[in-house]
């Protein structure tokens, strides 16, 4: 499977959970929790496996976590638990994502970087859908929608290089 396959697949937990905040809320910080306890997990193995054998421990290990999430999930937050529906077992999708994207050298910094900009992305998308309210922003494509006008305000706001145009000739 391409990689990029993998990215777009993992948005449809972003997508689906975030109708009001506390439902991105605690979906964030599944993701999170999941994401880094599969990375901790398979730190051992990096090294020892390669190939398939390696994309079937963190095939396993994602069976687990997904699993005793599901669990914890209906144990302490059964009501939240049947809202979220069947989107916590697709962070599996997020985490293999985040395995494939991740370079090698510095991961951990790289990691906890991507892991506070997912926990933000679920957060304001949550914000902004219960905050507007309206019926298309309820829905995925509304989210869809949402989330790249809220792309293309951080790329706006984002400081970066001078466009060719605007730099100086030698």
């Amino acid at each position: 499977m391409n990689r990029d396959y993998v990215l777009v697949a993992a948005l449809a937990p972003l997508l689906g959970t975030t109708q009001t905040l506390p439902m991105a809320a605690v979906m964030g910080g599944c993701a999170v929790l999941m994401v880094g306890l599969h990375q901790a997990l398979l730190m051992p193995l990096r090294n020892r496996l390669h190939g398939a054998a390696y994309v079937l421990a963190s095939l396993l290990i994602l069976a687990g976590l997904a699993s005793c999430l599901q669990l914890a999930l209906r144990a302490w937050l059964l009501p939240m638990a049947l809202l979220l529906g069947p989107y916590p077992a697709l962070l599996c999708l997020t985490c293999l994502a985040m395995d494939r994207l991740l370079p090698e050298a510095g991961r951990w910094r790289s990691l906890l970087l991507h892991l506070g900009g997912l926990l933000a992305a679920y957060l304001v998308l949550g914000a902004c859908r219960q905050g507007l309210g309206v019926q298309l922003a309820n829905l995925a494509p509304g989210a869809l929608l949402l989330l790249g006008l809220l792309l293309a305000l951080y790329n706006h706001l984002r400081p970066g290089p001078a466009h060719p145009r605007r730099q100086g000739k030698p």
